[in-house]
């Protein structure tokens, strides 16, 4: 994996293979995108799509794709996209050094 300003680990990358597999469309690639709101101020928001736009950041793991936006690049420089499974649920994890608050479940944060 090359340096890139938004990683994706190991874990993320086999569990968007599953879903992207489980959807039978090989064609769909993991957005992550950073929207207003949340109860720290923005959130993060995740999906399947198959459209890539000009100005997105394309990350390739072990035959997973991910994308970013420009205007979301600039809240998850050195953020790393993991995916976490715990007795409490699995779910997408941003581990993301901007934040300078989150919310308890972790899906909004502050800078």
């Amino acid at each position: 994996m090359t340096d890139t300003p938004v990683t994706l680990s190991a874990n993320a990358a086999k569990r968007i293979n599953t879903l992207v597999h489980s959807k039978g469309n090989q064609n769909l690639k993991f957005r992550i995108t950073i929207n207003g709101g949340g109860c720290s101020g923005f959130q993060y928001d995740f999906a399947l799509v198959e459209d890539k736009k000009d100005d997105d950041l394309v990350i390739d793991r072990d035959g997973a794709t991910m994308l970013v936006d420009g205007l979301s690049l600039m809240y998850l420089m050195g953020s790393e996209v993991d995916f976490t499974e715990e007795l409490a649920g699995s779910m997408f994890v941003v581990k993301n050094p901007n934040a300078t608050a989150s919310c308890g479940c972790g899906s909004s944060f502050a800078v």
